[in-house]
């Protein structure tokens, strides 16, 4: 549930910025940064867009080029996937490459954040779409304060780092701090939403309602994560900054 949760909603959000920035049925040049699985970089084919995905887990690579294969010639051509790590984009490409950048889930692993989130904004074109997916780092005590865990509860108001499900030690973020290293890389935060307010204590094998009752769920989650004071407590932050 926390997959569909997280993914539907990013989604969602994405769309509604392109929409905003880019013609109707304009064609984008897509870079996804870590795209994991590829569940947003082959959504983004099927819609019709170009898009280039770095990976730089072997195993999770695999599984992306397992689910382009299965897609039709057209989407599979619109598709190429490298792998490389997210601060060898200048490596691979010129400055202005893209139009919209991608990078979910990856600046919590990253020990150079500033000098990755610099790199991604270096790849997009004038008005192009930078678009992130962090740990809330202002909430870091609610998911341990609502199991229980008053000890973790307390320790995280002191940290920035956090043991994710993986078990691994992780940093979150916080949002005035990459507002203002988005203002000074020329991609300055235009939106934001919150991703997760209500599932994110679920279970990490919950699995989603079906129907109508999931339509239900997501029109909630997705109200939340636009509403204030409701998104300023999701266990995620979606930013989307613009390249000036």
């Amino acid at each position: 549930m926390r997959h569909v949760v997280r993914q539907q909603l990013v989604a969602r959000q994405l769309d509604e910025q392109i929409a905003g920035r880019f013609p109707v049925g304009q064609r984008l040049r897509v870079l996804d940064v870590g795209m994991g699985q590829g569940t947003q970089a082959l959504r983004l084919a099927r819609a019709g867009h170009t898009v280039t995905g770095l990976e730089s887990d072997a195993a999770l690579l695999t599984t992306a080029r397992t689910a382009l294969a299965d897609e039709p010639a057209g989407i599979r051509e619109r598709v190429r996937l490298i792998e490389a790590d997210g601060l060898e984009t200048g490596v691979h490409f010129l400055p202005g490459s893209f139009d919209v950048v991608l990078c979910h889930g990856v600046l919590m692993y990253a020990d150079e954040r500033d000098a990755l989130l610099a790199g991604l904004a270096r790849m997009l074109a004038p008005g192009g779409l930078l678009s992130l997916l962090v740990r809330n780092g202002d909430t870091l005590a609610l998911r341990p304060g609502l199991a229980g865990d008053w000890a973790g509860a307390l320790d995280s108001f002191d940290t920035d780092t956090y043991v994710n499900r993986l078990g691994l030690r992780v940093r979150a973020d916080r949002l005035g701090a990459l507002t203002a290293t988005l203002a000074g890389i020329a991609a300055p935060l235009h939106a934001w939403y919150g991703v997760r307010v209500f599932t994110d204590g679920a279970a990490g094998d919950a699995e989603p309602p079906a129907g109508e009752e999931l339509e239900r769920l997501l029109a909630l989650e997705d109200r939340a994560g636009r509403t204030e004071p409701y998104r300023r407590v999701a266990a995620l932050l979606h930013l989307c900054g613009v390249r000036g």
